[in-house]
């Protein structure tokens, strides 16, 4: 069974960040779970522009961390100002956390992190105006395409996308070869 990955996202993702990690993701083989507070399609914006849509598979509501292995929030400005206003997503982020699995924030999304109180002690990296928001709240702020401490990975921007999702998908093998062991 393929592992499942849950993009967290509303109206105003950056649409690279979620249209490029979702189709890494998919080519390699995980299958990708769109999660909003609403059902329906979401859009994108596409750098100063409203973009495409995207299908919502699971409200906020029917989605559990408990179904999945690993959980993507993509940026822009608007998805996670959003996104950190709804209680059940934070709750899910700090779920996710809480379990050890990985939890990936890229551009702005950190404020995800922030908000569910699981920025402090860490190493992150974000798009520059967030970096003030993660060393307030207890962030070690790097400026690289990638941050990774513990289950937590950050990056900054679309350019980063490849290395994002590398991350993403290294930790989850990792995961699973540890599972395999443990069930050996």
């Amino acid at each position: 069974m393929a592992q499942r990955i849950m993009i967290l996202a509303t109206d105003g993702f950056e649409q690279s960040e979620l249209v490029k990690p979702k189709k890494i993701f998919e080519d390699a083989g995980y299958e990708t779970v769109v999660v909003s507070p609403d059902s329906g399609q979401i859009k994108g914006w596409d750098q100063d522009h409203w973009g495409d849509s995207v299908d919502v598979d699971l409200t906020l509501d029917e989605a559990t961390s408990g179904e999945f292995d690993a959980i993507v929030m993509p940026g822009g400005q608007i998805n996670p100002d959003k996104m950190r206003l709804e209680d059940k997503a934070v709750e899910l982020v700090r779920s996710f956390n809480s379990d050890g699995k990985p939890v990936a924030a890229i551009c702005h999304a950190p404020w995800l992190l922030i908000e569910a109180g699981i920025v402090e002690g860490k190493t992150v990296t974000s798009w520059p105006s967030v970096r003030t928001d993660l060393k307030n709240a207890g962030g070690n702020v790097v400026d690289k395409e990638v941050a990774v401490d513990g289950n937590i990975i950050t990056s900054r921007k679309p350019d980063d996308i490849p290395a994002f999702a590398n991350a993403v998908m290294d930790m989850l093998k990792e995961r699973m070869t540890q599972d395999e062991m443990a069930t050996a």
